[in-house]
């Protein structure tokens, strides 16, 4: 028993030159077993070698989820006692003949904690980095995981619309984060969000990654709300800036500024386009605004089972787009100290050019 998923990692392993791979919890390990693993104070590891049975090292206490593995996996399980974990690592290594392969590794998932219970069975492999063959495992969509992806949209979407009447001048950013993330749960998100909430207003909305504070809301601020859902394993992550009773002049200009900038991001994405052309499609639009330092990061990110992952929309990425391919258009201006906006969509690739999966209005809104 086999699945296409593991078919095309030990195909991209073959012509990686890569004997093996590890994996840990995490989106790669969940795409290719289609099972829940958290990541924990106990290892879990899934070694991967073409033509061989894969083999799992876990907990005893997770054994069940092995007949939920859509492949057949050799479960080598262990004790809560710390000592006798290097046993089933080498168990596995050995089973496998690993040492002195090269045995691939995802630099961004892997902990030292699974890193070195590997390295210490297999003392003489050497663990390249293999970002690429697991970022390509995941990079083109088929059409279950579209639907997903459509599906945590609208979810994400419903609940935001949900949230708007509740919003109150007064209100805190905490509170209105926690009105939000109810209505995620109330509108069908699974229960582990792909992030937390961004809810920043004022000065705030100025920092891109703030976290949601006590400060309330106030007459004149622009409100960003950061936000996405996770159906099925698949996620959203959009942006809509609000102005809170009413805004002054300049934060109605900036607004208008990214809203166009969105739009020439969202058009100029194409199949066999360079993600690069994205984003200066809707940083030129910012910078012949004036606001050009102002916008501070990339215009996008792929996302899937991950909130980040490739590809990624920047001026020196020349990645070409491909059909199946979904990502974020999110640009942004951010006045320190005075206010911030960003708008942001979902983007999938098809065949022949690119469609916005989020449709909820990026025009500017009075709240509160």
């Amino acid at each position: 028993m086999t699945s296409p998923r593991l078919e095309k990692l030990n195909a991209s392993l073959r012509a990686a030159n890569l004997d093996a791979a590890i994996l840990n919890p995490g989106a790669t390990l969940k795409y290719l077993c289609g099972v829940d693993f958290h990541l924990m104070e106990r290892p879990v590891v899934l070694f991967v070698a073409p033509e061989r049975e894969p083999i799992l090292v876990l907990p005893e206490l997770e054994t069940l989820k092995l007949d939920l593995i859509p492949f057949k996996t050799q479960g080598v399980a262990y004790g809560e006692n710390p000592d006798e974990w290097n046993a089933a690592f080498a168990q596995a290594v050995q089973t496998l003949n690993l040492d002195g392969k090269r045995i691939g590794v995802e630099p961004q998932q892997l902990r030292l904690l699974e890193f070195r219970r590997a390295q210490a069975a297999a003392p003489n492999a050497d663990f390249p980095d293999a970002e690429e063959v697991f970022a390509d495992l995941r990079l083109r969509k088929d059409g279950t995981e579209i639907a997903s992806m459509r599906r945590a949209v609208k979810i994400a979407q419903d609940a935001l619309e949900a949230t708007l009447p509740l919003i109150k001048i007064g209100m805190t950013e905490k509170e209105l984060s926690a009105e939000l993330v109810l209505q995620l749960l109330r509108h069908g998100s699974d229960a582990e969000f792909p992030f937390a909430p961004i809810v920043s207003a004022g000065p705030n909305s100025a920092n891109p990654h703030a976290l949601p504070s006590e400060r309330k809301l106030q007459n004149g601020d622009l409100l960003v709300i950061d936000w996405g859902a996770t159906y099925d394993g698949y996620i959203s992550d959009l942006t809509r800036t609000f102005e809170v009773g009413a805004a002054d002049e300049e934060c109605r200009k900036i607004h208008e500024v990214v809203q166009a900038a969105n739009a020439a991001g969202r058009a100029a994405a194409q199949p066999g386009v360079p993600c690069a052309d994205v984003d200066k499609a809707a940083r030129s639009v910012i910078e012949k605004a004036g606001y050009g330092k102002y916008f501070t990061h990339r215009t996008g990110h792929g996302i899937g089972m991950a909130a980040h992952e490739a590809p990624y929309m920047r001026g020196d990425n020349v990645q070409i787009l491909e059909a199946g391919m979904t990502f974020t258009v999110e640009p942004g201006i951010y006045l320190a100290g005075r206010n911030g906006v960003r708008i942001e969509d979902n983007m999938l690739v098809t065949e022949n050019g690119a469609e916005s999966l989020s449709d909820l209005p990026r025009e500017i809104r009075s709240v509160g």
